[in-house]
């Protein structure tokens, strides 16, 4: 099939806005930036991105007529994610900002990749654009799928890229500290939101 420019400008603006607006994914690749440096938060940029381009292929594969079909299932997987958010909240929170060159928990490739399939924002942004897009032809899902990993994997290094220049800012262990306090919180907070969301039907 073949896809017009039009077409291909408007996946690309999709996959951009969606990829380089403030969340959970992006808040802990910037707090890994900070606190690890560019190199070691990328395998979590690599497991985050990887993690939602192979949920997309698979929604649009037949995953999300499944999850559809299924919305108690889908509800649950948005309690675990609000949950997984918060408990990587909190192990930031409590992370020794002297340790800058050590390796954690939230900075690796399989968090990244986890976070995205419990992360109710990615379900949202595959359900709507196999909707939006018509992604019932495989090629077409192949080079949407293909654009976004390419996108996403730049936006989400941005984030990291920019906590790795912050970093330079926060030169003493106690701001440093106060960072991963701060960026904890708000985890904790997105991932409270979430769940009062879902406990309400909202």
């Amino acid at each position: 099939m073949t896809v017009s420019s039009t077409t291909l400008i408007a996946m690309g603006l999709y996959a951009l806005s969606l990829s380089i607006s403030p969340g959970p994914v992006n808040m802990i690749a910037l707090n890994n930036g900070v606190n690890h440096g560019l190199r070691k938060a990328l395998p979590f940029v690599s497991g985050a991105t990887l993690g939602f381009a192979l949920l997309l292929l698979l929604t649009g594969l037949g995953l999300g007529s499944l999850a559809k079909q299924f919305p108690q299932a889908l509800q649950l997987l948005g309690y675990a994610g609000a949950a997984f958010i918060c408990y990587i909240g909190y192990q930031i929170s409590r992370s020794d900002a002297a340790l800058e060159h050590s390796q954690d928990s939230s900075s690796s490739f399989l968090h990244g990749a986890l976070l995205q399939w419990l992360n109710p924002k990615a379900w949202i942004a595959c359900l709507s654009a196999i909707t939006a897009f018509n992604l019932g032809d495989t090629d077409q899902l192949l080079l949407f799928t293909g654009l976004y990993f390419l996108i996403c994997y730049a936006s989400i290094g941005s984030w990291a890229l920019a906590g790795d220049k912050i970093s330079q800012l926060l030169s003493t262990t106690e701001n440093r500290r106060w960072f991963n306090r701060i960026m904890g919180g708000m985890l904790i907070t997105v991932g409270g939101y979430l769940g009062i969301m879902l406990l309400s039907g909202g």
